[in-house]
């Protein structure tokens, strides 16, 4: 019985939103049970997908809170003119 993890920043797909929506968290399970069965041949209903919203003050990457990482990044590519 395989158990999935996906773990997805409490920011949504756009501007408006601060959340992942039903219907994307439903596309998720959906893609993900399919993929273990066709390459692990796992049933669909043996397949459990947990699907986890972390806030963005809750991680971080590059040694910086994520918010400040994704600052300090667009800020560098402006700065090159890119």
């Amino acid at each position: 019985m395989p158990i999935v993890n996906i773990q997805v920043t409490r920011e949504g797909t756009t501007p408006d939103r601060d959340y992942v929506t039903a219907e994307e968290k439903a596309a998720l399970i959906k893609g993900v049970s399919e993929v273990l069965r066709d390459v692990l041949n796992k049933p669909l209903e043996s397949t459990f997908v947990v699907i986890e919203e972390v806030d963005t003050d809750n991680w971080g990457w590059g040694g910086l809170p994520a918010l400040e990482y994704r600052r300090r990044v667009a800020a560098k590519k402006e700065a090159e003119g890119k």
